[in-house]
């Protein structure tokens, strides 16, 4: 027989803040069912732990299991676990946390938290989360009793202004809790919960790796075409980031990967990882073979799952992987996290940075093991991925390093397979200092751009750079090795004349600067609205003129993107190269001695100009004027 029936009253701010809990907090009120199990599976994590290590303990743990009991006639939904179990006095301070607590200081926090998942991080400090039953039930009934003790106890509350308890005799060891659910209501969230198909869908999603059986009662078909009587088990208990990866096949993670990334393919690299310590947690991560078609897409979601002793709490984890990771598939599994730890908390959690700074450099070793021991493989990964891991280089500088050990680029030393840094400085000549590139929209328009000229015709290999992204990182990166990287079409080149080592050679540069002492200047002024400067060039040796800018100046290209986006820059003046050995350019210079108050010399100087912008795929500031020009000089030439 049970004991006298105590009723006791919440406070007044307690009232407050359990109306939170219930109305207000938790947006997705199918939680409550993850919440329930997640108290069961701990109650038999400790009862298996306790039998270990007391020997006297009287409990069976031969058959340790969570049941869910339907009752349809009654309304009811039933979570009952042959755990661990509570004392009265456990109950008090475990189940009877929030009537404990009440404190102003705690409502307070709750009511200056705008952020509906904040304000859950907090109540989840309070431990509560039993309290989300609330949500989907006019009561709840609590009856349990711990394993080594006679004497159960049941606690029972409508969630308003009173929770009863009494100490029950007769109860099994464990622990069961009896949702007397609401009316179904659509508008309100609430589902119904008695359906058996709901039910092992929400288990399917938040518990389905759970290390206990989960297991409900269901029909199955006779022999005589009957139903008869089951129990069906609805989770898989199958955490593969909890068993050693010496157990686990290849097939399985095969298997796994394609549950949880809904991928057709095999993943290209598995990376099982555990960590021990302060902050402990398991995580399986999946590189794919072939990127997402949404990879780019504003809209795109991230792969990494987080749960929390095997208890699914969110996708789309952005705090446990960054952005240029996005590809990355797999689940991160905390021991030390709380069930209802929001996305503004985990950004801001010291341990979860920890977890990330680890995953990330995990993710980038084993594609580096990959450059390393397949080439041939990495080439393929990297036109799948490259792209956006290059995005790592202007957010992630703590790995830059890394980072930049796995670009790979297309060269002029091979005109069908990439190289990567790392083999470019190998090959660099003696007395090179710099990696040189241009970026262009494809190798075809770079390989023919004036700006290659010299180096072509003096053996240095140029990086050929050709996705978008390419100008902005090697803006940001000073350096790889010590070697900086520069650009062909950019600032002031010294190769070395071809005759270096002949001592006529600083005689000769001297008398072509004294040849167009007065053309350049003159030319400067004709085309000071789209030029700052005309100098003469030392990497042309074919094409009359070049426009280059300045080494700390944006591209052309670069304006343009930022323009696309919305953002306003400055109009940037670049230069114009002359090439001092071509016939129109030497042409030019006599004309200009024989007369330097030609009006046609005017219009020659905007071609050459217009045609240097030509030459590297840029924009004429005046298409139809260049036209009208180009076609009076033709019809004067014939």
């Amino acid at each position: 027989m049970g004991s006298t029936v105590e009723t006791l009253e919440f406070q007044a701010e307690t009232r407050q803040l359990l109306r939170l809990v219930i109305h207000s907090i938790y947006s997705n009120k199918d939680i409550f069912l993850r919440e329930l199990i997640s108290n069961a599976s701990d109650a038999l994590d400790k009862l298996r732990l306790e039998s270990l290590t007391d020997s006297d303990l009287d409990a069976d743990t031969s058959d340790l299991h969570i049941l869910l009991e339907v009752d349809e006639a009654a309304r009811t939904l039933t979570v009952r676990d042959n755990g661990i179990g509570m004392t009265r006095d456990d109950v008090v301070d475990l189940i009877g946390t929030i009537a404990r607590s009440g404190t102003a200081g705690l409502l307070e926090k709750i009511k200056e938290t705008r952020d509906a998942e904040a304000a859950q991080s907090l109540i989840g400090q309070f431990g509560v989360g039993f309290y989300s039953a609330f949500m989907v039930a006019d009561r709840v009934t609590l009856s349990t009793r711990r394993a080594g003790t006679g004497a159960g106890t049941r606690w029972e509350s409508d969630g308003e202004g009173t929770y009863s308890i009494e100490e029950v005799d007769g109860l099994p060891v464990g622990t069961s809790v009896t949702l007397h659910l609401k009316p179904v209501d659509g508008e309100d969230g609430v589902a119904d919960y008695l359906a058996g198909w709901k039910i092992r869908q929400i288990v399917k999603q938040y518990s389905d790796f759970i290390r206990w059986p989960i297991r409900m009662a269901a029909e199955r078909p006779g022999a005589d075409g009957d139903t008869e009587p089951g129990v069906d088990t609805l989770n898989s208990m199958k955490a593969l980031w909890a068993r050693p990866r010496s157990e686990v096949t290849e097939a399985e993670y095969h298997e796994f990967y394609r549950q949880i990334s809904h991928d057709w393919l095999d993943p290209a690299e598995t990376i099982h990882m555990r960590a021990e310590g302060t902050f402990e947690y398991e995580a399986l991560l999946f590189i794919p073979s072939q990127a997402p078609l949404d990879l780019f897409s504003r809209d795109t979601r991230r792969g990494v799952q987080l749960y929390v002793k095997r208890v699914f709490i969110m996708d789309d984890c952005e705090a446990l992987m960054p952005d240029y990771l996005r590809f990355v598939k797999g689940v991160v599994d905390a021991h030390d996290l709380s069930l209802n730890i929001s996305r503004e908390i985990l950004q801001h959690d010291r341990q979860i940075r920890g977890v990330r700074r680890r995953l990330v450099k995990k993710v980038l070793g084993a594609l580096k093991s990959v450059q390393t021991a397949d080439a041939e493989r990495y080439t393929k990964l990297w036109a799948q991925f490259g792209r956006v891991l290059k995005e790592g280089l202007l957010e992630d500088t703590d790995n830059t390093e890394a980072l930049l050990e796995l670009v790979s680029a297309a060269s002029t030393h091979d005109a069908e397979q990439p190289t990567t840094l790392r083999e470019y400085v190998g090959r660099m000549k003696d007395g090179q200092d710099a990696i040189y590139y241009l970026a262009g929209e494809d190798r075809a328009m770079v390989e023919n751009s004036p700006h290659m000229e010299a180096f072509a015709a003096r053996g240095y290999e140029v990086l050929i750079l050709t996705d978008p992204v390419d100008e902005v990182w090697v803006d940001r990166v000073p350096a790889f090795d010590g070697h900086r990287l520069q650009s062909v079409a950019k600032g002031q080149v010294d190769l070395g004349e071809p005759e270096d080592g002949d001592q006529d050679a600083e005689a000769e540069k001297a008398r072509r600067e004294q040849d167009f002492a007065a053309l350049l200047p003159w030319l400067t002024t004709a085309l000071s609205e789209q030029v700052k400067q005309v100098r003469l060039s030392s990497r042309l040796t074919t094409s009359a003129a070049c426009v280059v800018g300045d080494a700390h100046d944006m591209t052309p290209t670069l304006e343009k993107m930022y323009r696309a986006t919305g953002q306003q820059v400055p109009t940037v003046k670049r230069i114009l190269e002359l090439n001092p050995t071509h016939p129109l350019v030497t042409a030019l210079r006599s004309a200009h001695e024989a007369n330097a108050d030609d009006p046609a010399l005017a219009e020659v100087a905007e071609l050459v100009y217009g045609s240097a912008l030509l030459a590297e795929g840029g924009d004429l500031p005046d298409p139809a004027r260049f036209a009208r020009l180009l076609t009076a000089r033709l019809t004067r030439a014939l």
